[in-house]
Order: C-alpha cells, then sequence, then structure tokens
C-alpha cells in the first residue's frame, strides 16, 4: 500500500461539517470530496447521475425503480448494467468502488458516504464525527438558509434521521457514536478555525505526519 492517506468525516447538519472538512482539505493540500462523488459515480458507471442524486445518503428500502421504472431509462453512452434494476444498493456499490480508487490513488479527504465503513481496511484513514449543540446548529442553519428556528429544528430531526438510517444501514456501526469513530468533537465549543486546527493536529498525531 503506498502512502497515500485519508480522512472521513462524519457530520451533524449546521454543525459546520463540509466547512471544516474543505478547509482542512485545503489546509493539507490533500483532494476534497463531497457531492463530487455522485458526478464521479455517475461518470464512472454510465448512469445518469440524477440516480445518485435521488439515493444520495438513503438506504436501501426506497428503490429507484420505483421512481424511473425498472430498467435504465438514463442510462447514457457507454454504461455497463450494474443490476437488472437500479436499488440504492446497486447505486451504494457503484460509489463504493469510487470511492475505493480514490483512495487508493491520492490522499483525500471525503465527507460522509459510509466513506470511513468503505474504507475500514485502508492502513492510513483516521475517521472524525463532527457535531454541534443544537442550538448553535439551528442558529447556523437560520443564517445560511434564512429560515425560522422551526424550520431550521425540523430540517435538523429530518437529517439527522436519514444520515443515521443510511449511515447504520451500510456500516453495521451507529452513525455519531463515540466507538464508531477515532475522533468526536463538537463544533460549537471551538468554532469553525478551532475546530479545524484541533482536527489537524489530531490527524498529524495519528497518521504522524509532518
Amino acid at each position: 500500500m503506498n502512502e497515500h492517506y485519508v480522512i472521513n468525516l462524519g457530520r451533524q447538519l449546521g454543525s459546520g461539517g463540509k466547512e471544516i472538512g474543505e478547509k482542512l482539505a485545503k489546509e493539507l493540500g490533500i483532494a476534497f470530496y463531497d457531492k463530487e462523488l455522485i458526478n464521479l459515480a455517475s461518470k464512472e458507471s454510465g448512469l445518469c447521475k440524477e440516480f445518485f442524486e435521488k439515493a444520495d445518503e438513503k438506504a436501501s428500502q426506497s428503490l429507484l425503480g420505483g421512481l424511473f421504472g425498472s430498467r435504465f431509462p438514463f442510462i447514457t453512452e457507454g454504461a455497463y448494467p450494474y443490476n437488472s434494476y437500479l436499488s440504492n444498493d446497486s447505486l451504494f456499490k457503484i460509489q463504493s468502488d469510487v470511492i475505493r480508487q480514490l483512495a487508493e490513488q491520492q490522499s483525500c479527504l471525503f465527507v460522509g458516504r459510509c466513506a470511513d465503513y468503505i474504507l475500514r481496511d485502508h492502513p492510513r484513514c483516521c475517521n472524525v464525527f463532527v457535531s454541534a449543540s443544537p442550538e448553535a446548529r439551528i442558529e447556523r442553519l437560520m443564517r445560511l438558509h434564512h429560515i425560522t428556528a422551526e424550520k431550521a429544528e425540523e430540517l435538523m430531526e429530518k437529517a439527522d434521521k436519514k444520515r443515521s438510517t443510511y449511515y447504520n444501514y451500510y456500516s453495521y456501526k451507529t452513525w455519531g457514536a463515540a466507538a464508531t469513530y477515532h475522533l468526536c468533537i463538537d463544533s460549537s465549543v471551538l468554532g469553525i478555525e478551532g475546530t479545524i486546527d484541533f482536527i489537524k493536529q489530531f490527524v498529524k498525531l495519528k497518521l504522524q505526519l509532518p
């Protein structure tokens, strides 16, 4: 195995996890992947990215066949049939392959999408979970999306349920539980920049980076 390393970052909605991951990757000079994985998985499989957007961080219970028909109405040229129907499990498999390929080619930071489970055999990985107090999450969502506190709380609850269901289903672990990760951190204590610095120091120690 090469010397590439991987940071896998789980996050609560409103914790600033994506911003933290993006800035951390930039400071470390490594690739950053979040929604970009959808485009890459689409390109790799030849399937229209709408499939991946519909299935993004959703567990297997909802079949895409029920939404689009049981065959491949959006197949692009050069596609290969991954299955006779498109379930979220099939799309998870395609996206998992993309994540493993990227981790083999370079050092990178992945946000969500069970990357820590997918890369569980990678010898140089650090799994981090970013949370925040409910008050801080609501305030951040209100500011970013110009919504009421009630709407922010509703978004939080839906996102937490969706992400935990997805993660627990595919990883057989518990989303957000300390035993699942190498580091769990509350961004509302240190702030965004302070959290980035803390995670960076932890990653450097764990992975023995210069």
